[in-house]
């Protein structure tokens, strides 16, 4: 009864929130039993695909808003110029996976167990149909993916030939170009495919990829800080408990821990770094394994998704400076410390979000469940306090609130995963799902290339010296 009384909380919700109407009335009419995903997504598309036409034409001379300098010099934020199906990010509620709140996600989708955290599997059922599934159909497709999941030997080589030093994120960037070599979608391609039927074998590369990404990832970590000694996948387990398992992990806590990261870090709508850029080398009809690769590339910046990692020094080195028994007061003192010498706070601020991240509060929930005594998380919840007054003061930054990324290095921490270099290798693995699930949708809905317009300062200035003019 729990699952149609949470129905019930998301009709009336769609009654208040029309924008979010069609995904919730994909939840709203899930009724089939089927447990094969590619033919639900079959009968799906034709229907999205009139849709999309439908919008085009009644529709494509509608203003979305005004473009200004700011917007141009400033990262081309504020700016709508995308369609993404899968996620929308909303600056004061958060995530939206096809309409559900992370909360909703969590007691919606199936779990591994009782009162357990969301199989990333369910999530990826969601992304790509807008539908909450059955467990038997979560349970299908993690056997699916489990049959997929089968690794060349000329991938171990490739990163192999990568000195152990390498940055994981390199080694697992490396791994996956090599999958390539497999790709569905390439030997289509070059075979003549019609274009009505791009998405199957870009299906076939997605589901592929997001089957053997842990196999990469578990192999670069044990490769990198366990001598090599590689674990083989668990074919009773499902994904986020065989990812923990090949890497190392085996309790119950960790496992759970694992469901949850990759279920809140698979997607984050599609203006994010690596979301575009997926997106972006994917309307070339470049294969979804150079699109990923291309994706993992920008994940690995310092700006976004190795942020993770950044946060979690910066917690040590408050520990070794002041202990871990710091009062508040020493806490302020070393935030403004960091501050004054023109640093960050990592893991404070978001460029779209204006409230507390729902991905933090849920981790946050998770820690307060499981690890309330924990030095480290005591240390974050005392952050969570002293950072946003301290950044509200500062005047200069729009969201002071806590994101994502500062609490998951904690808890992975606690577990026992503290190589905090390998922390953006988690985040790739986790958007594959978010990613792949959006480029299976660009080319069932023919999106095409993309090619904004560029300009100089010179066009700039004279553009608006012409506009005060007149």
């Amino acid at each position: 009864m729990s699952f149609f009384r949470g129905l019930s909380k998301l009709r009336s919700r769609v009654n208040r929130q029309s924008s979010l109407s069609n995904s919730v009335r994909w939840l709203q009419t899930q009724t089939s039993s089927d447990l094969d995903l590619h033919s639900q997504l079959k009968e799906l598309i034709p229907e999205q695909q009139d849709r999309l036409k439908k919008i085009k034409a009644e529709h494509g001379k509608v203003q979305l808003g005004n473009i200004t300098v700011d917007m141009v010099l400033g990262g081309m934020r504020g700016m709508t110029g995308l369609l993404w199906e899968t996620s929308l990010l909303d600056p004061d509620e958060g995530i939206r996976f096809r309409g559900l709140s992370i909360p909703e996600c969590q007691k919606l989708l199936p779990a591994a167990k009782p009162d357990g955290e969301p199989l990333p599997e369910g999530l990826l059922w969601l992304l790509l149909t807008g539908k909450v599934p059955s467990k038997a159909q979560v349970d299908a497709l993690s056997q699916e993916l489990r049959s997929r999941a089968t690794m060349p030997d000329y991938v171990f080589k490739a990163i192999d030939a990568l000195p152990v030093s390498a940055h994981p994120m390199t080694q697992f960037a490396t791994g996956v170009m090599a999958l390539q070599v497999q790709s569905e979608f390439q030997k289509a391609y070059e075979k003549g495919i019609h274009k009505s039927k791009y998405w199957e074998p870009t299906y076939e590369d997605s589901l592929n990829l997001i089957a053997r990404v842990p196999l990469v990832a578990s192999y670069v970590y044990r490769r990198i800080y366990k001598d090599g000694k590689f674990i083989p996948m668990d074919n009773a387990l499902d994904y986020g408990g065989n990812f923990s398992h090949m890497l190392g992990f085996d309790s119950p806590q960790m496992q759970e821990l694992m469901r949850l990261y990759v279920t809140i870090h698979s997607d984050h709508e599609g203006g994010n770094v690596s979301a575009h850029t997926g997106h972006l080398v994917g309307s070339a009809l470049s294969d979804p394994y150079l699109s990923f690769a291309a994706a993992l590339n920008g994940l690995a910046g310092p700006l976004h998704g190795l942020a993770n990692q950044e946060v979690l020094l910066w917690i040590k080195s408050v520990v070794d400076e002041c202990g871990e028994n710091i009062t508040k007061e020493q806490l302020k003192d070393y935030v403004w410390k960091t501050l004054n010498s023109g640093k960050v706070v990592p893991g404070f601020g978001h460029g779209v979000l204006r409230k507390t991240d729902p991905r933090y509060t849920c981790q946050r929930d998770f820690a307060l469940k499981h690890l309330p005594d924990d030095p480290l998380f005591q240390l974050v919840s005392k952050l969570y306090e002293v950072v946003p007054p301290i950044l509200t003061e500062l005047g200069k930054v729009k969201n002071p609130w806590p994101n994502v990324d500062a609490h998951s290095g904690v808890l992975l921490n606690y577990y026992g995963l503290t190589e905090a270099r390998y922390y953006t290798v988690l985040f790739g693995v986790s958007r594959s799902i978010g990613i792949c699930s959006q480029l299976i949708w660009d080319r069932a809905l023919g999106l095409p290339l993309e090619r904004p317009k560029s300009v100089t300062m010179d066009w700039l200035e004279n553009f608006c010296k012409k506009a005060k003019a007149a």
